[in-house]
């Protein structure tokens, strides 16, 4: 593959991106691309950065995957301020840039959804322009889903919605709008860059999950 920088970001917390940017990780690697993925700031606990390790085989270290981590489960930059720090833009580009240079393909996480605030003056949009990252947006495919995609997607910057892809993330239990989510999206957005995550049975093991031919169809076409 080309070197790429992939941006995962969502509609909200707790929407899957951990588990999508995992997958994607273990993929990449297991087709033998050099593929590195990066939390580079988070709050609250680490099992994301951990998780995150664990797809990448260990190839980079549990500070080199999250740089930046601070203790209260709040947005980062408040929890960062509490503790007296700060995260600036320069910082994180600069870190993930380094990490650009070592990998072929490059998956970086973001906290929160697309304009939570990441530090001082930034959030995940700033992140994207200045890196020219590919975004995925991910979201939980239920009702609701429609309108948050659509307000992610207007707030990507200038020239990301062309590249953008949506990954919804299907819940163990669907509702009346599940199976019509994507083609209502297809209205508005390219119906080639919308993909539907099938539910994992709430699996993290990552071989288990990757056996299934639907999983890796998606994977497949989501980094084309």
């Amino acid at each position: 593959m080309k070197r790429t920088t992939f941006f995962i970001t969502g509609s909200n917390t707790g929407v899957g991106k951990t588990v999508l940017t995992a997958l994607l990780a273990r993929y990449l690697r297991e087709r033998g691309v050099k593929a590195a993925a990066l939390k580079p700031v988070c709050s609250g606990d680490r099992a994301d950065a951990r998780v995150l390790r664990t797809a990448s085989a260990g190839a980079l270290t549990l500070d080199e995957i999250n740089p930046w981590h601070f203790h209260a489960p709040i947005a980062p930059l408040l929890a960062a301020r509490r503790e007296h720090k700060r995260v600036t833009l320069d910082d994180v580009l600069a870190h993930v840039r380094a990490m650009q240079k070592r990998f072929e393909v490059v998956l970086v996480e973001g906290a929160g959804g697309l304009l939570s605030p990441l530090g001082e003056k930034f959030d995940s949009r700033e992140l994207i322009a200045a890196l020219r990252a590919t975004p995925m947006v991910v979201c939980p495919n239920r009702l609701g889903a429609v309108n948050q995609v659509l307000l992610a997607l207007a707030a990507l910057p200038r020239g990301a919605f062309c590249r953008a892809r949506v990954v919804l993330m299907s819940p163990s239990k669907p509702d009346a709008a599940t199976n019509a989510n994507a083609g209502l999206l297809a209205e508005f957005f390219d119906a080639k860059r919308i993909f539907a995550l099938p539910w994992l049975g709430g699996s993290y093991e990552l071989e288990k999950v990757l056996k299934d031919s639907r999983v890796r169809r998606m994977l497949r076409m989501l980094v084309k």
